[in-house]
C-alpha cells in the first residue's frame, strides 16, 4: 500500500514538475494575440499610412493580426502617453514621428519620460516633408511666400497637425530663418488640415511626401519645394527650400517603438518583423511613391537617432525662441 502511495506521490510530483517546466514556455511564447501599433494622429496622414503599409507585413511575420489605433491630439502627446503607460509585453507599440523629438523641448513636464518611457524597436523610413499649396494659390514659389508673408505679416496661414509636429516646425523654422511671420492652423491630423487646404480655407501646409504625393500627382496641389537639405528624385523639378532661405532642413521619419521594459526577446521579434515588412514589395513600392528612403534600423541605431536629433531640435527651438501657445 505505502509504495502504490509513494509511486502515486512520485508520479504526482512529475507532473507538477512537468507543469511547472512547461508554464514559463507557455507564457514566453510571443504573440499569441494581436499587436496594436498606436498612430498619434487621425487617420489619412502620412504616419497612418505608413503604418498601415507596413501593419500589413508586420502580421504575415508574426502570424497575428496587427492592428492600427489612432491616438490623436496634443501633438501626439496623448498617443504616446498611452503607450508609455501600456503593459510592457510587446502588444502595444507606438509609431514615433518627428514630433517625440521636439515634444520634450517645448512642453515643460510631459505625461511620460522620452527617454526613459520607451524601448526602440527600429527606425522605418525618412523622408522630406514638402511645402504645397492649393492648384488654385496665387503663390507659385517660396520667394513668392516670403515676399507676401513680409509685405504682410500674420496673414498668411499654414495647416498643422498639432503643435510640434514636422509641419508646425518646418513653418516656425521657415518664420525665423525668413524672418517673416506666419499664422498656424492646428488640425488633429494630415487628413482634416489637408481638407482645409484644399478648400483654400488655409493657404499651405507643409505635408509629408506620403500625405500629399497623390494630390499632388492629380493636380490638386501644388509642390513648392521639398524641406531636405538636397532636391528628391521623388518630385523631380521641385526645388528645396533651401535654395531660397539658406540654412533650412527638416525631415520626416518614422520609428516604432514600445513601452520601456518590453523584454529584449520580444523587441528582437518585433524588430525581425518590422524589417521584413519593409523589404516586402509592396511596402519598397509604397515608400518609393511616398517619396521616403526605407531606413530600417537596429533598435540602438533608432535610439541614438533619437538622440541626436533631439539635441538638434533642442538648439534651433532655444536660439529661434519657439514656444507652445
Amino acid at each position: 500500500m505505502l509504495a502504490v502511495v509513494r509511486k502515486g506521490l512520485i508520479g504526482l510530483g512529475i507532473v507538477v514538475a512537468s507543469t511547472c517546466i512547461a508554464a514559463p514556455a507557455a507564457q514566453a511564447a510571443f504573440p499569441d494575440q494581436p499587436v496594436h501599433i498606436v498612430v498619434p494622429f487621425a487617420p489619412g496622414g502620412g504616419t497612418d499610412l505608413i503604418s498601415r503599409a507596413l501593419s500589413v507585413g508586420m502580421a504575415s511575420t508574426l502570424g497575428q493580426p496587427v492592428v492600427i489605433d489612432n491616438r490623436p491630439g496634443a501633438g501626439t502627446i496623448i498617443g504616446a502617453n498611452e503607450v508609455a503607460r501600456s503593459k510592457p509585453d510587446g502588444y502595444t507599440l507606438v509609431m514615433h514621428t518627428f514630433a517625440f523629438v521636439v515634444n520634450p523641448s517645448l512642453h515643460k513636464q510631459l505625461p511620460y519620460s522620452t527617454d526613459k518611457g520607451f524601448a526602440a524597436v527600429s527606425l522605418i523610413a525618412r523622408g522630406p516633408t514638402v511645402l504645397v499649396v492649393p492648384a488654385n494659390s496665387p503663390f507659385k514659389s517660396v520667394k513668392d511666400i516670403v515676399d507676401a508673408a513680409r509685405a504682410h505679416p500674420g496673414n498668411l496661414t499654414f495647416a498643422t497637425q498639432g503643435i510640434g509636429t514636422s509641419a508646425d516646425m518646418a513653418g516656425e523654422l521657415l518664420e525665423n530663418l525668413a524672418k517673416v511671420t506666419l499664422t498656424q492652423v492646428p488640425f488633429k491630423g494630415a487628413g482634416p488640415a489637408l481638407t482645409d487646404l484644399l478648400g483654400s480655407h488655409v493657404q499651405m501646409m507643409f505635408g509629408t511626401a506620403a500625405a500629399v504625393s497623390d494630390l499632388i500627382k492629380s493636380g490638386k496641389l501644388r509642390a513648392l519645394a521639398v524641406t531636405s537639405p538636397e532636391p528628391s528624385p521623388a518630385f523631380p523639378g521641385v526645388p528645396t527650400v533651401a535654395q531660397t532661405v539658406p540654412g533650412y532642413s527638416i525631415e520626416a521619419w518614422y520609428g516604432l517603438f514600445a513601452p520601456a521594459g518590453t523584454p529584449p526577446a520580444v523587441i528582437d521579434k518585433l524588430r525581425t518583423a518590422a524589417v521584413q515588412a519593409t523589404q516586402t514589395p509592396a511596402f519598397a513600392e509604397k515608400i518609393k511613391h511616398e517619396g521616403l528612403t526605407v531606413t530600417a534600423s537596429t533598435p540602438q541605431a533608432l535610439q541614438d537617432f533619437v538622440q541626436a536629433e533631439q539635441a538638434r531640435w533642442h538648439k534651433v527651438i532655444v536660439e529661434n525662441h519657439i514656444e507652445t501657445n
